[in-house]
């Protein structure tokens, strides 16, 4: 089973992935690294420090990793993970805490802002609901890796044994920022 793990970058994506790669032994894929180290991109933007993916080459090579692992629990971590996984959990952040950490990763100002004015405006979110089936999202505001953590594993838990019904918590859209945009 593929899940995707989504959200804006400085949500929390890679700490807790690696956390669940150690703790439950599931497959992590990053696919950001996989992109960048297998050449998966059509060309490199400058301006915002990124590569364009070639997303028709990641599906191809998603495909020979994953292809007989259905019955694996497998995790695409990436703020790319909403266009290939049927499954998804968002992570969130409050677009103040995420510029903090934006900063402190050393993004330019322009990268901050338009990370943190996506997140505001539920971008990825939006993106989920035209290309996923099954969307949940996490507000990590205020929690830590461990906590993410937990509750990611409390998701794919009641995905695993067929009772989604008792995660009414991580309804997607039950978080709002749109008042905290700059």
């Amino acid at each position: 089973m593929l899940i995707g793990l989504t959200g804006t970058p400085g949500t929390g994506k890679t700490s807790v992935s690696k956390l669940l790669e150690r703790k439950r032994h599931w497959k992590v894929i990053h696919l950001n690294e996989m992109i960048k180290e297998e050449h998966l991109y059509t060309e490199i933007d400058e301006g915002r420090d990124a590569v364009i993916a070639d997303m028709e080459l990641v599906r191809q090579r998603l495909e020979e990793i994953v292809g007989g692992r259905e019955n694996e629990v497998i995790i695409l971590e990436s703020h790319l993970a909403h266009y290939i996984a049927d499954i998804v959990i968002i992570l969130r952040v409050c677009p103040p805490e995420l510029k903090i950490r934006l900063k402190a990763r050393g993004y330019s100002e322009e990268k901050v802002r338009e990370n943190v004015e996506a997140e505001a405006l539920d971008v990825i979110l939006v993106e989920s609901f035209e290309w996923c089936k099954k969307v949940f999202e996490i507000n990590t505001t205020g929690m830590s890796i461990e906590e993410t953590g937990q509750n990611i594993e409390k998701i794919i838990d009641h995905i695993l044994s067929g009772s989604e019904e008792e995660l009414s918590d991580y309804k997607p859209g039950s978080i709002d920022w749109i008042d905290l945009v700059p």
